[in-house]
């Protein structure tokens, strides 16, 4: 009942001066909207930046061959050959932070159509799952091939905006056929235009196709499983891909006999597998996570080094967390700033309050309040006019994104932390600029406060 009463007279207090209480908590309106609107503002662009980053592979991890050792010659990073198709499968399957993993199979081929005729950047062959790995999902025109088309070795493609204007110019090219290697491709899709990426190079200048197609009617290269082997392991690795022969026909070779006269398989290894995390920080932990699976699928023995390599985009995702560190703090310090000059015009009007109002504490403490009770009045005045500031603020922080939403088109995210960070602080700016005046008003001697004019 006391509190009650507390605030029963610090809200009469206020309402005999309506004008200059508003004026009070103006710095604080201002204050507190500001904070909500650039929060917002600065949420939506930070995920706006985390997005465009994204788009150029922060999350994405690529695994490679390992090497190999021939005649005591190492051939380097993609020597053992020793990834599959059924890797990458086994990796998205397997692997929690992974949110997809595509097959890459490389290839070198002059696309022509008619009399035109174009080298593309990148030839490869791939799965749909490629393009949401790099958030490429959106096609310009038509749509991406299929898993079926994977399968059924489809000789159909997707092109990039570079290929589109070299070779078909002002021609719309899905539906038409392209020519690799002798081998027609029917152009299925357009990508969306990406640009450059960081090192320069065009990323449109591109060509996507099933992997089969491009390992066995494109490239055309086979593998010796034998030899692959043999180099990597200390055991041979019979070919899986075609059942064996019957025995009445053929003799089944022994392993020293395999490994002496290898022969040309159809060996189903790819040259790259891209994966991608399914956020920054889960990045390192889908690193181990795949490693433990491809060593188990393997069969590495824990002395024993790795016959695949992983390289993830360190520097970019270091890039994306100082920026968003960035334009955090920044933030932060201007809301600190619009804060305490908010709480700065409450302690001058309330100080002004107190010299106004010093016969009416005089006349309070003469009737017996306590030094307690006027201290608490005021500070239940500062801490009521922040709340109302905090309220009208956040209201007008909140239009003040969606205006700018909507007229200059910036992308805005609603932070609910802000808002409740915001009514906190007004209420402590209220107790800790208004805590001096109160103190101040509870401090007056009765009898001088009487005689004051």
């Amino acid at each position: 009942m006391r509190a009650y009463r507390t605030f029963k007279t610090a809200m009469r207090a206020l309402r005999r001066n309506v004008m200059r209480a508003g004026l009070t908590t103006l710095g604080i309106v201002i204050g507190v909207a500001a904070v909500i609107a650039m929060m917002e503002i600065g949420n939506g662009s930070a995920l706006a930046i985390q997005h465009t980053i994204a788009t150029m592979g922060a999350y994405n991890l690529m695994v490679f061959p390992g090497n190999a050792l021939m005649g005591g010659i190492s051939t380097g990073t993609g020597g053992s050959m020793r990834l599959s198709p059924q890797d990458a499968d086994a990796i998205l399957t397997d692997c929690p932070s992974v949110t997809a993993a595509a097959p890459v199979v490389y290839a070198r081929a002059q696309a022509i159509y008619n009399n035109l005729n174009w080298q593309p950047g990148s030839l490869l062959g791939t799965t749909p799952a490629f393009l949401e790995v790099r958030d490429w999902g959106d096609m310009a025109q038509g749509s991406s091939f299929t898993d079926r088309d994977v399968r059924n070795c489809s000789k159909v493609c997707v092109i990039g905006k570079t290929i589109v204007k070299m070779l078909f110019q002002d021609e719309p090219p899905v539906g038409k056929e392209i020519r690799l290697m002798n081998v027609n491709f029917k152009v299925v899709g357009v990508l969306k235009a990406k640009g450059a990426n960081m090192m320069g190079s065009d990323q449109d200048d591109i060509i996507l196709a099933p992997w089969t197609t491009i390992k066995y009617r494109v490239s055309a290269v086979s593998s010796t499983a034998a030899t692959t082997a043999a180099a990597t392991t200390t055991s041979v690795l019979p070919s899986q891909v075609y059942p064996p022969a019957p025995a009445s026909l053929y003799s089944t070779p022994s392993s020293t006999q395999q490994a002496d006269t290898p022969q040309p398989v159809r060996f189903a290894n790819v040259n790259q597998i891209v994966v991608s995390a399914r956020s920054a920080g889960e990045v390192q932990q889908a690193i181990e996570e795949i490693t433990a699976l491809l060593r188990e699928r393997h069969h590495i023995r824990p002395n024993m080094p790795e016959d695949f390599t992983i390289r993830d985009m360190t520097e970019m995702v270091r890039t994306m967390s100082s920026t968003t560190e960035l334009m955090t703090t920044l933030l932060l310090i201007v809301a600190a700033i619009s804060l305490v000059v908010g709480g700065v015009g409450i302690m001058n009007i309330m100080l002004v309050s107190v010299t106004e109002r010093t016969r009416e504490i005089g006349l309070r403490m003469a009737v017996g309040a306590q030094s307690g009770d006027i201290l608490h009045q005021f500070l239940m005045e500062a801490i009521v006019l922040c709340l109302i500031g905090g309220a009208i603020g956040i209201a007008l922080g909140r239009a003040t994104s969606v205006l700018v939403r909507l007229i200059k088109h910036w992308p805005t995210a609603v932070s609910v932390g802000a808002i409740i960070v915001a009514v906190a602080v007004s209420a402590l700016v209220g107790v800790l600029f208004g805590f001096y005046p109160a103190w101040k008003a509870s401090r007056l001697d009765p009898i001088d406060a009487l005689r004051y004019e």
